[in-house]
């Protein structure tokens, strides 16, 4: 099989990268010498703190591959680069909801930078796929759990 590129941001790719480092150079060493004192207490067949740090180092070493995995397949696309009229990937898109008049801004990222609080949606999402290809002025039916909604695409900005 394959290995599937994903699409991701700068920014996302760069804070994947930050994670990573973290993982590596501050926990796997903290992880380190829990077990290195814990195996200090003796028997380690009815030593909790040993079996604790050793389920934490399987847990971190687990992050750390997924994050290489995820690193190695990303597709990094410089936004800063992207221009045009219609909505596409790295867009941050200003909207209207047609029904309420509330207005949001989204901008349209990778499936694992996303972070709907921070206003940023995921490529895949149901939103992003009704708004890709729309232009300003364009309206945008998107099926969400709680039913069909309108947006009005206001504006496209490139960042």
């Amino acid at each position: 099989m394959a290995m599937e590129k994903v699409p991701m941001t700068v920014e996302g790719f760069a804070k994947l990268e930050a994670e990573l480092h973290r993982l590596k150079s501050q926990e796997r060493p903290r992880i380190i010498q829990a077990i290195s004192e814990a195996r200090a207490h003796g028997d380690l067949s009815e030593n909790a703190e040993y079996h604790s740090a050793k389920e934490a180092q399987g847990m971190n070493e687990a992050k750390v591959a997924d994050l290489e995995d995820k690193l190695s397949r990303a597709d990094v696309i410089d936004t800063t680069k992207l221009s045009g009229t219609t909505v596409k990937f790295g867009a941050t898109v200003h909207l209207e909801d047609e029904d309420t008049g509330e207005k949001v801004k989204y901008r349209i990222v990778g499936d694992l930078e996303a972070n709907v609080k921070d206003g940023l949606i995921s490529i895949s999402s149901p939103i992003a796929r009704a708004l890709i290809g729309k232009s300003k002025g364009e309206t945008a039916e998107v099926t969400t759990p709680k039913g069909s909604r309108s947006y009005e695409v206001l504006k496209i900005e490139w960042k």
